[in-house]
């Protein structure tokens, strides 16, 4: 998938993405989770800080994500660290969604 003038990918259907859900996609060779929480979209890196495990295995509760390795939890809020043995907070993407398509800054 190729970016907009302003940096936005075309990521994933809306609609494959039941709010409590996430899914993993492939941004610009990066791999993305986009979550949807009650009725928003959310995008953060998949590889998690500690190990690189796969977030997108994890479990979403809310709006915080927990690795499904050491259970380090993430708000995919803002990627701000909320518990575990990581130092850093994951990084987060811009979301938008237009004509039930959900677009990643990539």
């Amino acid at each position: 998938m190729t970016a907009a003038s302003d940096g936005f990918v075309p990521a994933a259907a809306a609609a494959d993405i039941l709010d409590g859900t996430m899914k993993c996609v492939a941004v610009e060779r990066c791999r993305v989770v986009i979550a949807h929480v009650a009725g928003r979209f959310y995008a953060f890196s998949d590889i998690c800080g500690h190990r690189n495990a796969p977030l997108s295995r994890g479990t979403l509760s809310g709006h915080v994500v927990e690795c499904p390795l050491h259970f380090a939890q993430f708000d995919i809020r803002d990627g701000r660290l909320v518990d575990g043995p990581v130092s850093a907070d994951l990084p987060v993407y811009e979301v938008r969604v237009a004509d039930g398509t959900v677009f990643v800054k990539g």
